[in-house]
């Protein structure tokens, strides 16, 4: 199945939640962090953080690797106004582009750094060629991003009240795999899963919505959704209310380490 996305709406999406995307990024910020965990501590000249969103790791990046440069990517202008403003780091290059296309020379970047960016582009054979083009020899490419059966729940609840696109698609693990291996060489890449639990099913909506991470692909329903509509998702999602009374969400990651050699 083809994952499309709408980037002026990514970009748009995220911009609008720049502001409140870290007070409501407790996951995101907890597998960014175990990506992180996995750059040694040996240094890097160049290092760039491509989806570097708000900011966060870019300090973290920058006492991590040590770099010389830090180049920091993303789509939307709005998060990197927001990171310029609070996340200032020496040294620091702040790009708007895309990471299907990137504004980058030839073997130019020793480490790429991506956390929960990657899924929202639609080719990824452009996204890792372009990897490989800008990395030197040698060079690394440590991701996060999302599996398919990420919210699993959201989507299942919604199918049975219509037949709308509610729930982001994101790439299979054998897809991933087969377009990364393409252009770089495959040093891990593993699945894990993540479980939130919330006590009322706002609270997953509503964060959602704080990290502009709602529903913002190709197919998805335009105008009002009806509030009959809405009162029968809600209680679609009921069953899978959990014996201790929370309601959960799935998160499917996969995390990649891939050179190039």
């Amino acid at each position: 199945m083809s994952v499309q996305f709408l980037k002026p709406q990514i970009a748009e999406s995220f911009s609008r939640a720049a502001v409140s995307y870290d007070s409501v990024a407790q996951l995101q910020r907890r597998i960014g962090h175990h990506l992180l965990a996995q750059i040694s501590l040996s240094s890097a000249d160049v290092v760039m953080d491509l989806g570097c969103g708000t900011g966060y790791f870019v300090p973290l990046l920058s006492e991590q690797a040590k770099p010389q440069q830090l180049i920091c990517l993303d789509l939307a202008q709005g998060m990197l106004r927001y990171a310029r403003q609070t996340r200032a780091t020496p040294n620091t290059l702040w790009l708007c582009g895309d990471a299907e296309s990137l504004p980058l020379a030839d073997n130019s970047v020793d480490l790429i750094f991506s956390s929960l960016a990657i899924q929202w582009c639609e080719d990824l054979a452009a996204l890792f060629s372009e990897a490989a083009r800008v990395l030197k020899p040698g060079g690394r490419f440590l991701f996060s991003t999302l599996g398919p059966n990420t919210l699993h729940e959201l989507r299942d609840a919604w199918s049975d009240v219509d037949s709308f696109q509610h729930v982001n698609r994101f790439i299979s693990f054998p897809r991933l795999q087969v377009c990364a291996e393409g252009y770089l060489q495959k040093v891990s890449l593993i699945e894990t899963e993540e479980l939130l639990l919330y006590d009322q099913l706002r609270e997953l909506t509503a964060e959602l919505k704080g990290i502009g991470a709602h529903n913002i692909s190709a197919g998805r329903q335009s105008g009002l959704t009806g509030k009959a509509r809405v009162i029968a998702f809600k209680q679609a999602y009921e069953q899978f209310r959990r014996s201790d009374g929370k309601l959960p969400a799935t998160y499917q990651v996969f995390y990649g380490d891939f050179i190039n050699g």
